[in-house]
């Protein structure tokens, strides 16, 4: 029986022969194996595959490798770390190009982008990292893409409302949201808000789905929308930032300490020392706004974004 290999699986095939590490033949080896057609033709082909995986990852641990990240595994910083998922020619890569300084390949043909490619995005005085990923559709998905999205703090998903297709390319990004139990998105995005009609496509979609996302238009292209998308990831991540002054002197604006929505003023202290934490006495809490100027507050009192905390130890 013929092996009828497919075109997915002659290049991870390649990319193996290329790898230069072990760890991207353990990666290449894992696509070939999950895009091997499976039949009574391929059985044979199956057990060599799983036996040269079974030792790369000897020899990837026998250097070493264990103790490093995957290649798709980005170190966090900033903020959070936010996933844009999508289907191809999204707008993904521009939408980074647009609101960070990375630089991943933008093209008007589909899969550009083959590896997560992150990037720094400023919201007023904090920074969060966007990963652009590879695209998903039935035809291929790169298979270590659900790890790379559970992995991220959230998730968003970046569509062209103008795209004929679009209602079965959230479908079955859906899809593999659920079956591999990745956390749903926070956001859908409705991207290339310049093209004609795109307005009017967005709004039918956000009819259809309303209930399941919270819905924003924007522009990669033309910049419209991009401060409310910065807004947005900054609100789903459920952060707060909290401000320090000295007792006695004039609060000097600075880099926040940032903390998940919910923590406590004793919490607060622990992020700036954990000193603080031990010896706090009482706090007193001031707002950029002026609001509650010099309230006291006790350890337990939950502190908003843009508060002022003054410790008195």
């Amino acid at each position: 029986m013929p092996a009828n290999l497919t075109p997915e699986y002659m290049d991870a095939e390649r990319d193996y022969k290329s790898a230069a590490t072990q760890a991207e033949k353990v990666a290449a080896l894992e696509r070939m194996l999950s895009t091997l057609p499976k039949h009574k033709g391929t059985e044979k082909m199956q057990a060599d595959i799983r036996r040269r995986l079974s030792q790369a990852r000897k020899d990837a641990q026998k250097k070493g490798a264990h103790h490093a990240a995957p290649f798709y595994q980005i170190e966090k910083e900033g903020a959070g770390q936010v996933a844009l998922a999508g289907p191809p020619n999204a707008g993904k890569s521009q939408l980074v190009c647009a609101l960070t300084h990375a630089v991943p390949e933008v093209a008007d043909y589909p899969f550009t982008t083959r590896m997560p490619t992150p990037g720094m995005m400023q919201f007023e005085d904090v920074q969060i990292q966007l990963i652009d990923l590879p695209p998903m559709s039935p035809e291929f998905m790169e298979p270590w893409l659900p790890q790379a999205l559970r992995a991220a703090h959230l998730s968003v998903l970046v569509v062209d409302p103008s795209d004929a297709a679009v209602l079965e390319q959230i479908e079955f990004i859906g899809s593999v949201f659920e079956a591999r139990r990745i956390p749903p998105p926070k956001l859908l995005i409705g991207n290339k808000l310049d093209l004609p009609g795109a307005a009017g496509d967005f709004a039918a979609l956000a009819e259809l789905y309303r209930g399941r996302f919270p819905l924003l238009a924007v522009s990669a292209l033309t910049g419209e929308g991009l401060e409310r998308f910065r807004r947005a990831l900054f609100d789903a991540l459920d952060l707060v930032r909290v401000y320090t002054k000295a007792p006695g002197h004039k609060f000097e604006p600075g880099a926040p300490y940032i903390l998940k929505r919910g923590k406590t003023v004793e919490e607060a202290a622990a992020a700036v020392h954990k000193d603080f934490a031990e010896r706090l006495k009482f706090a007193r809490l001031f707002r950029l706004s002026g609001d509650r100027d010099g309230l006291m507050v006790e350890r337990s009192h939950v502190v908003e974004d843009r508060d002022i905390l003054e410790f008195h130890i």
